[in-house]
């Protein structure tokens, strides 16, 4: 059983979604089949469970670099990718907000779409070899159930941390136009803080 947050979440941190979202994300569809048929990932290749047709699909980990709002995402981003260079690529899950708010159009923002959407990258990037490192505030159970996670090799969850006040000084020293909804960013930091092992302590970045 994977662990749930318990109460109301900041909207980067919504565990929900709308099942024909992410059920109609396939990655790979058989181009055989005379019909739409999603296929299966097996030993470095994806199979049609109908026709048995079988195209090369890698698969890499996805390491996710998670915390609460000011944790130290966004300041280590830029340092991370010149460390990693070629061997993995380096992303931040809001790089995508603004083409997702373009289609939500008047709708609230789906989060779990676009979690679906860097699965979907995360395998791309794979299919050249390398993994993908995502910096977000997210959680395993977000892709609890979400049939694009098939083809991620496996995840690993890195979380940022830093002590409350610190964490309250970052968001009130953030501009205006930032939110700073720091009761629930706090308690987002307290519950990753109990269920995400791996940490690095950030009080002093």
């Amino acid at each position: 059983m994977i662990a749930r947050f318990p109460c109301q979440l900041p909207c980067h941190a919504s565990p929900g979604y709308r099942t024909h979202d992410c059920e109609s994300m396939v990655v790979h569809y058989c181009q055989t089949c005379p019909e739409p048929t999603p296929m299966e990932p097996r030993d470095g290749t994806a199979v049609c469970p109908t026709c048995g047709h079988t195209v090369t699909a890698t698969r890499q980990p996805l390491f996710i670099i998670t915390g609460a709002s000011g944790s130290g995402k966004t300041a280590i981003l830029s340092p991370l990718a010149r460390e990693l260079g070629r061997d993995c690529l380096v992303f931040d899950i809001d790089w995508l907000i603004d083409p997702f708010t373009i289609q939500a159009a008047d709708r609230p923002l789906d989060w779990a779409a676009i979690r679906a959407a860097w699965l979907a990258i995360a395998h791309a990037v794979a299919q050249n070899g390398r993994p993908t490192a995502l910096l977000g505030p997210l959680a395993p159970f977000q892709f609890e159930g979400m049939p694009p996670s098939r083809w991620v090799l496996r995840m690993h969850f890195l979380l940022l941390d830093c002590q409350d006040e610190v964490r309250r000084q970052r968001l009130e020293a953030r501009p205006p136009w930032r939110a700073r909804d720091f009761a629930e960013q706090l308690a987002w930091a307290s519950w990753l803080r109990g269920h995400i092992d791996d940490n690095i302590d950030t009080n002093s970045t």
